[in-house]
C-alpha cells in the first residue's frame, strides 16, 4: 500500500502515499479538501483558464485508493467541493462518483469553501465520532484522537512544496487530497500552535515517508 503506520489514541492508521488516511480496523478511508471544481470556479470567478482535468485526475486517484482498501466508509473531510456552485458535475464524473459510492457508506463533513454536496446521496455531517476518533474539517485546540484537514499542510524539499500529514500523539491533519490545490507550509505559527512536541510530517509523493515536522519557518 506504500504507506506509512502509527498509533493514534487507540487506532492503527496508514497514511498513504495518495493523501489518504486508512483505517484498516474499522473499513474506513478518509481524504480531505478534494476541491472538485476548482478549474470551472477560476474560470467563472476570475476568468483565469487552469487545464480542466483536475476532477477527473482526482476521482482517479480516490477510484484507486478504493480499489486498493475496499473501505466500508469513505469520509471526506470537507472542502469536497471549491465553492458551492462548484458541485454540479457533469455526467460523467456524476456516474464514476456514484460508482464508488454504491455499497458503501459514504459521509461529506461540511467545510469552509463548501456545506457539504447537499444534492448528492450520503451523509451529511458537521463532524462523525466513530470508535476513539473524530472526524472534522478544521482542528480544535485541545482535541485528541481528532483527524482533520483545512490547512492543506506541506513541506518545502529541494525547493519545492510537497503535501503532508501532521501527526502527533493527540491528532493527525490531512493533506489537500485535490489537484489544483495549494498548501500552508508546516511551520507556519498556525500549524505549529496545534501540533505538539515529537510530531511528524509524512510526505506524499513516490511514498509515505515521515519526517520530523518542521518548526519556524519553512519556506516563502
Amino acid at each position: 500500500m506504500n504507506g506509512f503506520d502509527f498509533d493514534l489514541t487507540g487506532a492503527r492508521l496508514s497514511a498513504l502515499r495518495s493523501g489518504a488516511l486508512h483505517w484498516a480496523g474499522e473499513g474506513c478511508l478518509a481524504v480531505s479538501d478534494l476541491h472538485l471544481g476548482r478549474s470551472e470556479r477560476y474560470a467563472r470567478r476570475a476568468g483565469a483558464l487552469l487545464p480542466p482535468y483536475e476532477v477527473e485526475e482526482t476521482l482517479a486517484r480516490l477510484d484507486a485508493d478504493i480499489a486498493a482498501c475496499r473501505p466500508r466508509t469513505v469520509i471526506c473531510l470537507g472542502d469536497s467541493f471549491d465553492d458551492a456552485e462548484a458541485g454540479a458535475l457533469d455526467d460523467r464524473a456524476a456516474l464514476w462518483l456514484a460508482r464508488m459510492m454504491a455499497g458503501r457508506r459514504w459521509i461529506w463533513i461540511a467545510g469552509n469553501h463548501d456545506p457539504g454536496p447537499v444534492a448528492l446521496a450520503g451523509e451529511h455531517l458537521a463532524e462523525l465520532a466513530l470508535g476513539p476518533l473524530v472526524f472534522r474539517h478544521e482542528a480544535v485546540p485541545g482535541a485528541t484522537g481528532e483527524v482533520s484537514g483545512h490547512f492543506h499542510p506541506k513541506v518545502r524539499l529541494a525547493g519545492r512544496g510537497i503535501p503532508c500529514f501532521l501527526v502527533d500523539r493527540a491528532r493527525a491533519i490531512l493533506p489537500a487530497y485535490g489537484t489544483y490545490t495549494g498548501g500552508l507550509f508546516a511551520g507556519d505559527a498556525a500549524l505549529c500552535g496545534l501540533m505538539g512536541a515529537g510530531a511528524l510530517a509524512i510526505l506524499t509523493g513516490r511514498a509515505a515517508r515521515p519526517m520530523p515536522m518542521p518548526r519556524g519557518r519553512n519556506g516563502p
